[in-house]
């Protein structure tokens, strides 16, 4: 059973300050459940459609079709961090709004065993539930922490790091010596879907890089969405391990 004021609980969550209030978010599907449960996070209740009823899940669901489960999961405590490990491969998203492209950029991350992700403040709150839905998971297996960029890409290149991005006068990614951060962490910062890479850190850049199109002469669009033109740069920085 579930009582009014949980169905109330529930759907407050939907909201950030309710979230950062609270200390949870709300996981939904079968998977993404058992994800939770078998991950790091402490998970607070799960609420199962077989136990409350075809109504009462439609109403605390998100979904247009109700889940069979749904999870209350506690936010880890370390959120925050500008400290970064002596070596790895790291994501630095500067400005990231689209919960839709965190979430995938969560999964590539956790495909290409990215070392962690670092958001700036004002990235989307990686609790959202559209973020959650569309990490597939990977949000609980991907170090995440929120931090000061530009400080951030300071601590690399101060470890004799590389902190690398891109730019529509940059570099040709195929053709420029890049480095999976073996030796020393390398930070790869992925800009704003609108506005791109924000000017102060770009100026804590070492290396600019530019994906080119196909043909180079003649580019379709105008750019790549945030989340494919992070996996097209992983992959490539992972490639050159083979």
């Amino acid at each position: 059973m579930i009582t009014a004021a949980e169905i109330k609980f529930v759907k407050s969550l939907s909201q950030k300050k309710f979230r950062d209030s609270e200390g949870l978010f709300v996981v939904e599907g079968e998977k993404m459940v058992a994800e939770a449960l078998a991950s790091g996070f402490e998970v607070e209740r799960v609420y199962r459609r077989e136990d409350i009823g075809e109504a009462a899940m439609a109403r605390i669901s998100a979904h247009s079709s109700p889940s069979p489960a749904l999870a209350l999961v506690r936010r880890p405590s370390d959120l925050e961090s500008v400290s970064l490990p002596s070596t790895g491969l790291f994501l630095a998203l500067d400005g990231i709004r689209d919960p839709g492209n965190l979430g995938t950029i969560l999964r590539i991350s956790d495909w290409f065993g990215i070392s962690a992700v670092y958001g700036s403040p004002d990235t989307v709150d990686i609790f959202n539930p559209k973020v959650v839905q569309a990490s597939m998971g990977a949000i609980f297996r991907v170090r995440f922490h929120y931090a000061d960029i530009p400080s951030l890409c300071t601590l690399a290149l101060d470890a004799g790091g590389k902190v690398y991005g891109t730019f529509l006068d940059g570099s040709n990614i195929y053709g420029q010596e890049l480095s999976n951060g073996l030796k020393a962490p390398s930070v790869i910062v992925i800009g704003n879907e609108a506005n791109g890479i924000s000017r102060e850190t770009a100026a804590c850049v070492s290396d600019r890089l530019y994906i080119p199109p196909f043909p180079a002469d003649d580019p379709g669009s105008e750019s790549l969405n945030a989340a494919v033109a992070t996996a097209v740069t992983v992959a490539e920085f992972r490639r050159r391990l083979l």
